[in-house]
């Protein structure tokens, strides 16, 4: 089955996030019904998308990787590609 045939489990710490004039997206998710490692994608909403290819544990440890990239490269770095690869 093709990964856009399956439904998805969406972790509540999806949702916009704002800072400094910037929004994105974070998006958190897996398999539903499955115990998968969860997936962190990340969409700035006028330029792309950067998707992880690191898988996490945790919902939590998803938020905290997304965070850590914060802290370090700012938020409007996500906005600086189109549909990128990180990590």
């Amino acid at each position: 089955m093709d990964d856009e045939d399956r439904d998805f489990e969406h972790s509540t710490l999806s949702g916009p996030y704002i800072r400094e004039g910037e929004t994105v997206d974070v998006e958190i998710f897996r398999f539903a019904g499955t115990q998968d490692p969860w997936r962190l994608t990340v969409v700035h909403m006028s330029s792309g998308a950067t998707e992880w290819r690191e898988r996490f544990a945790t919902e939590l440890d998803a938020y905290r990787a997304f965070m850590e990239a914060v802290e370090r490269d700012g938020l409007a770095s996500f906005g600086a590609a189109v549909s990128r690869i990180v990590h």
